[in-house]
Parts: structure tokens; sequence; C-alpha cells
């Protein structure tokens, strides 16, 4: 045999050994930690949904409002000739906010004023009674405080939430110009459904949580349940004061939406139901959907929306979108990286 044909099968068994070598060091997918489905594909880690009999988290439409807000209105026709504040400014109470042109009321003032001075000196040389002193003196400070109209001033410290009038409008009695808020007192306001109202009533108040945009979901137990009941929609109003830390949120301003679950009974919720939990981490969200990814009958993972309630510690409540039994995908972000 020739060198040249030796040397070119020692070379051929080298290269046979090395890819041997690299195909065995190269992982397997097929021994991922995985179950397999029916046609030998991957199936993702899972939970298989089960509703626990426990009282329920009723989802409530709720906003921020103000214990103290106060509307400023004229009480005198003019135009607004100096506007110093606009929506969002801190005011000091007694602080000018607004004055309307009071030109003919300082000419009205005026003449008064001078009245009064020359019906005195008459009083003095004894050519009037103390009556027509009196009269003139009135009318004087009459016109005096009709001149304070004119200056819309703070009732106390507080937050200009509304400025719905701009410089150079006319101002009329009883239109509004300026609403000021206290924010050392807001407190949330939610509307109940007569059908829990009735429940909640005979018993003590239920746990009530509450979740702000930009700040961790809350517990609380002072909520206050109003003893009446809207007629129109049937409702009546839950409240509760807001902390000191929450109040001081940039965003929180009466008017704000705010998230609110009430725990009730589960006989008030309907017999059979029941709370549904997955882990938190199951959770996908996509601007303003969130869904979790749920095992076909192939046990393929397909995205379905749902409706969350509020988070309990490292799980989340579904209120709608899943049911029992289903299959829910564990870890969401590996589910969108299958094959």
């Amino acid at each position: 045999m020739r060198p040249t044909s030796i040397l070119f099968r020692r070379v051929a068994l080298l290269g046979t050994v090395a890819l041997f070598a690299l195909t065995t060091a190269m992982p397997n997918r097929a021994q991922a930690p995985r179950a397999a489905g029916a046609d030998g594909a991957a199936v993702p880690a899972f939970v298989i949904v089960r509703a626990a009999n426990q009282p329920r988290w009723v989802d409530l439409e709720a906003m921020v409002e103000a214990v103290r807000e106060t509307t400023l209105s004229a009480q005198v026709q003019g135009a607004i000739v100096d506007l110093r504040v606009k929506a969002g400014d801190r005011v000091r109470a007694g602080q000018v906010l607004l004055r309307i042109d009071a030109q003919a009321a300082q000419v009205e003032r005026d003449v008064a004023t001078r009245e009064y001075e020359r019906q005195r000196s008459l009083f003095d040389q004894q050519y009037i009674s103390q009556g027509a002193l009196d009269r003139a003196q009135a009318q004087a400070r009459a016109s005096q405080v009709q001149t304070d109209f004119y200056l819309l001033t703070a009732p106390y410290a507080g937050v200009v939430r509304e400025v719905p009038v701009s410089l150079g409008d006319m101002a009329m009695p009883g239109r509004p110009l300026l609403t000021v808020y206290d924010p050392t007192a807001l407190r949330v306001t939610a509307a109940v459904p007569q059908t829990l109202f009735a429940g909640l009533a005979a018993g003590t108040m239920p746990l009530v949580r509450y979740e702000l945009e930009g700040y961790p979901v809350r517990v609380t137990r002072d909520a206050q349940l109003l003893p009446t009941v809207d007629p129109l929609t049937q409702t009546t109003r839950l409240r509760f004061d807001l902390p000191k830390e929450v109040r001081d949120l940039a965003h929180v301003a009466p008017g704000t939406y705010v998230r609110v679950w009430l725990s009730v009974p589960q006989s008030e919720v309907g017999a059979g139901a029941g709370r549904i939990f997955v882990p938190a981490t199951a959770l996908v969200r996509r601007g303003e959907m969130t869904g979790v990814y749920v095992l076909d009958v192939a046990s393929q993972p397909r995205l379905r929306q749902v409706r969350t309630g509020p988070v309990d510690g490292d799980r989340v409540e579904i209120l709608s979108g899943v049911g029992e039994g289903d299959r829910v995908v564990i870890d969401a972000q590996r589910a969108t990286r299958l094959p």
C-alpha cells in the first residue's frame, strides 16, 4: 500500500472520531424537562386550573374624589381682567386668584364715600339727624362690600382643579370661575350593586383591596358602606380614605381611576362559583390586552384573553377567560419561543 493512501485513511478516521465527539457533546432537545404531545412535540410546563370555593373578590369601578372641594362663582357682572392661576397650581388661604373689572363699582364706592363724608359734616353742624347719617354710612359700607365681590380669593390652602374661564371672559352672577380642592383629604368612592348590599350591611365590613397606577395593591378595612341606594342605578356607595403616601403621588387627584376589589361571601356571587388563580408568570401583556397561554387538545399553546383580579403573592386571580380543567402554561415567555 502506498504511503499516500495510508495517510488519507488516517485523516479520514480522525475526522470521523471528531465528528462523533462533536455530535455527542450537543444538547438533545428531546431530553429537555418537558412532556411530549401526541405528535411527539415538546409541551411546556403547565398547571391545571381548579376553582376553589372561597370568598370572591368582586371588581368595582371607582375613582378618587376630594373630601373638601369648592367651586368659586361670580356674584357680580364684569370682564375678567386678571387671572393669576391655572389648573394644577397650589394656592394659599386668602390668595387672590381672579379679579373682575370693578371700575363701575369703584366709581360708585367713591361717590358713596364722599356722600358719607358730606353727611357727616352736616351732622356735626346739626343740619341732619342721626338716622340720615346712619343711612349714608350703610350705603358707603355696602358699596365697599360690593367692591370686594370683584376679587376671588382661595377659601383655604389647596390645589386649583379647574379653570373653565379665560382672561377677558365675561363673568356673570352664578357662573363657575374656579374649582379648588384640599389635597390633604382625598377618598375613593365605588358603586356597589344592590344585590351585594343586603348581604354586606348585616355583617362586618368586608376586606377591600384597591390599586392605583404606579402603586402596589393595598388593603383596607376602614371602608364605609353608605346606607342609601341610588334609585336610578340601584347601587350604594363604598368610601374609604387614601393614606398620605398615596395622596402624595403626583398623578393622584380627584377623578383618578381606581380599581377596587370587594371581598363578599360566596353565597352572594352565586352557588357553585369559585376563585381561579394562575401563577403570575403565566400572564402575557400586549398593550391593553392581558392573556395566558392555554394548551389545546393537541397540547399546543394558544393565547387566550383574560380579565384579571387582585394579586395574591406570586399568583393572580382570573375573573374570566379560563375555566375548570384548562391547562395554563406556567412560563408564558417560554411558550412564545416554542417551535
